[in-house]
């Protein structure tokens, strides 16, 4: 079926909090007009989510069958391995200076460009593994400026379970979370082999008595964009409905 496509556009964004300059994508939907308010999404590995998940590609259908809002996309893309490491895992030595360029530069920085809807759930985070792992540690740390996250396969340890059972605002955000049941041996970045699936399901049971507005789920599949690219849709349609 034949559908009007957005585009993606390429913007240098100098970060002082990260001291380098970082190239973001930025998709607007074929019917983009500043007359309408956006709410935006942005992608921790940004490149991945276009190219691996398709994520352009599955919102120009979903907004051309009227089954989602209007969203612009924003992907924020890693360097490398090491570059990704320490900006998403919870020890990572720049974990912190790119939550701060989440929150305190980017947001800034897209309000004065595009028309959006300058509130929490005006605001989502999106990532897998690492990058859904920072994508949660932002939204807990700054709740009122990302409304809601969605999770695909976090890595999650005793702190992350730590802050969200401490976590004293459930409702403010909104959180979908899926973890496939063959992701018992995964090798990280770090070339090791841990499993994800027992402390995703122990993150659920603390989520679930925090009462946060929440889906989870748990796919037949391992720990890649052969399952993360297809439940995109679905997540999609779930956190932005019509």
């Amino acid at each position: 079926m034949e559908f009007s496509k957005g585009r993606i556009t390429e913007y240098p964004f100098a970060s002082k909090e990260l001291n380098e300059n970082i190239p973001i994508l930025v998709y607007l939907p074929a019917s983009y007009s500043p007359l309408y308010k956006y709410t935006l999404v942005i992608a921790q590995d940004g490149r991945d989510y276009f190219q691996l998940g398709r994520i352009g590609r599955t919102t120009d259908e979903l907004i051309n069958g009227g089954e989602i809002e209007n969203i612009i996309i924003i992907g924020v893309p890693y360097k490398d391995v090491k570059d990704r490491r320490s900006k998403y895992h919870p020890q990572g030595s720049q974990h912190q200076a790119y939550i701060r360029f989440l929150a305190k530069e980017l947001v800034p920085f897209l309000e004065q460009h595009f028309p959006t809807y300058q509130m929490g759930l005006g605001r989502a985070l999106i990532g897998d593994s690492l990058a859904a792992t920072v994508s949660l540690k932002a939204a807990l740390q700054f709740p009122h400026t990302f409304g809601k996250v969605i999770l695909q396969s976090p890595f999650v340890n005793n702190e992350i379970i730590d802050d969200v059972a401490a976590f004293e605002q459930p409702h403010l955000l909104s959180i979908y979370h899926v973890i496939g049941k063959q992701e018992t041996e995964v090798k990280t970045t770090a070339d090791k082999i841990e499993d994800f699936l027992t402390p995703n399901r122990e993150l659920n049971i603390v989520m679930e008595s925090k009462a946060f507005p929440y889906f989870y789920e748990e796919f037949e599949g391992i720990h890649t964009w052969t399952y993360w690219q297809p439940d995109l849709k679905r997540a999609l349609k779930k956190m932005f409905p019509k």
